[in-house]
This record gives C-alpha cells, structure tokens and sequence, in this order.
C-alpha cells in the first residue's frame, strides 16, 4: 500500500471518529433533557410550555438554521465552520449548566442548537468527502449508530446524570468533548469549500421565522387555546413565512433550498418519510420518559435503564443497516424501520396502564429501537444519494432541518393532545392523556411507510441532474494541486502539517 493511499486511510478513520463523536453530541442534546425534565422542574419551576420550551429551544434553532449552517460550510470553508460550530455548542452547554433559572436554560439551549446547527451538517459532508464511495455505506452505517445511540440512550444519560450528580451535569458531559474535538478537528480534518457559494439571507429569515411561528403557536395552544390571538397568529403568520420560502425556493437564482431538488422522489419521499418519523418518535419519547417516572415511579436512573433495550439496538442494528443498505438499496430498510416503529408504539398504545409491567413495554421497546435503527443509517445515504455531488452538503442539511423540524413539532403536537386528554394530576390522568398521543404517533410513523415506498427502486433510482451520482469525484473534493485554477476550492491533507 503506496503512502497515498495509507494517508487517505488515516484521514477517513479519523473523519469517521470525529464526525461521528460529534453527531453524537448534536444528537445527544435533543433528547438527554427528557428524563431530567422532572428535576428541572421542581429546582427551576415552571409549566409545561417550559418544559416544551425546554427541548423545543434547541430543536428549533437546530432546525431552521441548519441549512443556514451547511451553507456556511460552503461559503467560508467546511472544516473551519465545523471547529465553530463546536465551539459555539461547547460553550452553550457550559452557560446551561450554570443557568440560575428557567428562562436562562432555554436560551441557553437556543444558543446550543445555533451551534448544532452549524455543526451538524457538516459532519455528513465531511465524512462522504473523506470515505471512499465503496465504503461510504459502512461508514455512514457506523456514524448512524452513533447518532442513533444518542437519541435512545439520551433519557438514560440524562437520568443517571441527575440522579447521581444533578441535572446541570448533562451538559458539563458536552464541556470536555467539544475541547478535545475542536483540536483533533483542526488537525485531522481536510478543509473544502464550494465554488461560487453565497448565503441566501432572505431565504434563511423566511424559514426561521416562519417555523419559529408555527411552532411557538402549538406550544401555546393548549395553556391558551387554539382560537386565542396568540397561537392562531403563530399559526397563520408562519404558514404564510413558509410559503413565502417555497416560492423564493423555486423562482430565486441561488435559494439556499432550490425546491427542484422535491421533484425528484428520492429525495422528497426520503424528506417526507424522515420528518414524520422525527415527529412521532420524539413526541413519544418526550411523553415516554416521563411516564416511567411520573406514573410507573422509577428513579431518573431507574428509568433510563428500562430504555436500554431501545438503547442497545442502535449500536446493534445501525452498521448492519447501512450494509444491507448498499447490497439491497435503502428503500425497503427505511421502510421496514419505520413499520416497525410504528408497531411499537401501537404496542404501547395497547398495554399502557397506570400499573403496567415492564415485562408488557419490553417487547416494544425492542421493536421501536429496532425500527429506529434500521431508519437512520440507511436514510443518511439515500439522502446523499438523492442529488449532485456539488449538493449533498445542502441536501443533508434540509434533511437535518426536515428531522429536526419533525421533533419540535412532535413534542408540540402530542404535547397539545396529552394536555387535551389527560395531564399530571394523577397517573390515571396521565395514560389518559398518553394513549391517544401515541397512537397519533403510530399514525405518523405509519404514513412514513408510505412516503418511503415513493422512493425509486434500487434500479430505477437516478441521480438528478447527475448521472455520475456521489460516488465520484465532486468538485469539493479534489486537490488544489489538481485543480490550480479552481480558486476557493481546496482540500488540505492534514497529513502534510
């Protein structure tokens, strides 16, 4: 093995390890609050639209701004916004650790999710740009079940966390990560950009506030109801804010989203498919949590732990679903993973009681975790597999957007319906308001299998635009050595420092 080629390896094992240690991260925070929420609550007060507010403040700033944030990368260089993303997260996670009360922690989370936001994204188009095409579905495979790890395993954390430390300590976790990131990230990684790559201000704003409306409305429609001023024109204003986005989507020159990128059904049944799957997994698991503790009457630790079955099948299943991804196609994966998903939450639908064993949940907690696995790794490729090469940074960042999207909104919605139907009066009331939110979920997993089942076959899938596809060689991967005259276009080989 000539000394090209042994360089090559180095760079893509420690792409693999930082990208994925820093999905983790990202990952970790949308959901490592839940088991914690009980906690917060008696130390910092407040009521549900708080604790709503609590996670939601990192998803939606992670949402709307992680196209903002791949657009970046672009413009002023991938390695470069990836160390500044990190560093923004690291030092976020620090001032929610030290926030002396309610509001202080969301903003503090709404800082976070600006830096996951920038950080995110980039981890993908670092990775594929690192990684051989023939191996890119592993490695993909590997880098999702880490970032599938972190979403199970969050309650887990966050409750062993509070319990034997406090609630603060879920976000010190992140204060020694990012540190040693930000370094390896410097020195290990190729910088790129995009040539010609400019930010689309008026494209960002429409959609940021266009579903910061949408969403603040649906948390606030249960505390003041659905035809209050407050929440009808949160609703109306975002709707028309993010319409405004689709056109500017399909008539501006360089929209930050070119919606052309939806005619093509891969990657709008994979967009599709990966919101509604956000939607109703994160609504469940925010009611989830809290149901264990709430009603069952398990310990924040206690309760992490009965997720483990959840938690473990990630690491199990994620690399054999990004292998079976690149030997069958990502289509019938994705859509298994999201129809067994939605069994498992029909499973609790089912059983759920203010006494019901663990031996009952135990069987759907398997299926869910299972099912989430099988959907992560496989929907990553299909979504770098969907455009041109020179697009798949700004593809991975619609679809973190699109997920991210879908979380915030599914805490909002099953959130409105529990409130609707039951509350935290008593355990009784609370698997009242429970069940229904969770066959809603089912519900929503469910038409995910249909939107997955739109994707082209293995055969019949064609790249937009872009018959080579990405497993050639890109524009924003090629040395400047080989290209002199492509200016910005650049990639370092951190092996010559």
């Amino acid at each position: 093995m000539n000394e090209q080629a042994v360089r090559r390896r180095g760079s893509a094992g420690w792409a693999l390890a930082i990208t994925s240690v820093a999905g983790f991260m990202a990952a970790l925070d949308n959901l490592v609050v839940t088991t914690a929420l009980p906690s917060i609550r008696k130390d910092l007060g407040g009521a549900l639209s708080d604790l709503e507010w609590t996670v939601n403040a990192y998803t939606l700033t992670f949402a709307v701004l992680l196209m903002f944030g791949a657009a970046l990368g672009d413009r002023f260089g991938r390695r470069r916004m990836f160390v500044a993303g990190l560093t923004i997260f690291t030092g976020a996670s620090a001032a929610a650790a030290l926030a002396p009360g309610i509001n202080e922690l969301i903003a503090a989370r709404a800082v976070q999710g600006v830096g996951a936001a920038v950080m995110m994204p980039l981890t993908l188009t670092l990775l594929s740009a690192a990684v051989p095409a023939e191996r890119r579905g592993a490695a993909i495979g590997i880098w999702g079940a880490a970032t599938g790890l972190a979403v199970a395993s969050g309650p887990l954390i966050g409750g062993s966390l509070t319990q034997h430390l406090s609630w603060q300590w879920i976000f010190w976790l992140n204060v020694p990560l990012g540190v040693a990131l930000i370094p390896l990230a410097r020195l290990r990684l190729a910088e790129s950009t995009a040539p010609g790559a400019r930010l689309d201000g008026r494209g960002t704003a429409l959609i940021s506030l266009g579903l910061f409306g949408i969403v603040f409305a649906l948390v606030n429609a249960t505390e003041h109801g659905w035809t209050s001023a407050r929440v009808l024109s949160g609703l109306i204003g975002g709707a028309v804010l993010v319409a405004a986005f689709i056109r500017h989507g399909v008539v501006a020159e360089r929209p930050m989203l070119p919606m052309r990128l939806f005619r093509g059904r891969a990657f709008a049944g994979i967009n599709v498919a990966s919101m509604l799957m956000f939607t109703g997994m994160f609504g469940s698991i925010f009611l989830l949590s809290q149901f264990l503790q709430n009603v069952v009457g398990y310990s924040p630790t206690e309760a992490g732990l009965r997720m483990l079955p959840w938690t473990g099948m990630p690491m199990i299943v994620a690399p054999i679903a990004g292998y079976l991804s690149d030997r069958i196609g990502g289509r019938p994966v994705v859509a298994a993973g999201l129809a067994l998903q939605a069994l498992g939450l029909a499973w609790f639908g089912v059983i759920l009681s203010p006494d019901v064993s663990y031996a009952a949940q135990l069987p759907a907690l398997i299926i869910s975790g299972t099912g989430m696995a099988l959907f992560i790794a496989p929907a990553a490729n299909m979504v770098l597999g969907s455009v041109r090469t020179s697009e798949q940074g700004i593809a991975s960042g619609a679809n973190n957007a699109l997920r991210e999207v879908g979380g915030a909104l599914g805490i909002a919605v099953l959130g409105s319906i529990f409130s609707a139907n039951g509350g935290y009066g008593s355990p009784a009331a609370f698997v009242s308001g429970l069940t229904p939110a969770l066959w809603v979920g089912a519900g929503l997993l469910a038409a995910g299998v249909g939107a997955a089942l739109i994707i082209p076959g293995r055969k019949a899938q064609s790249v937009q635009g872009d018959t080579a596809g990405p497993g050639r060689p890109s524009d924003t991967a090629v040395t400047s050595a080989a290209r002199p005259s492509a200016g910005p276009v650049r990639r370092v080989d951190a092996a010559r420092r």
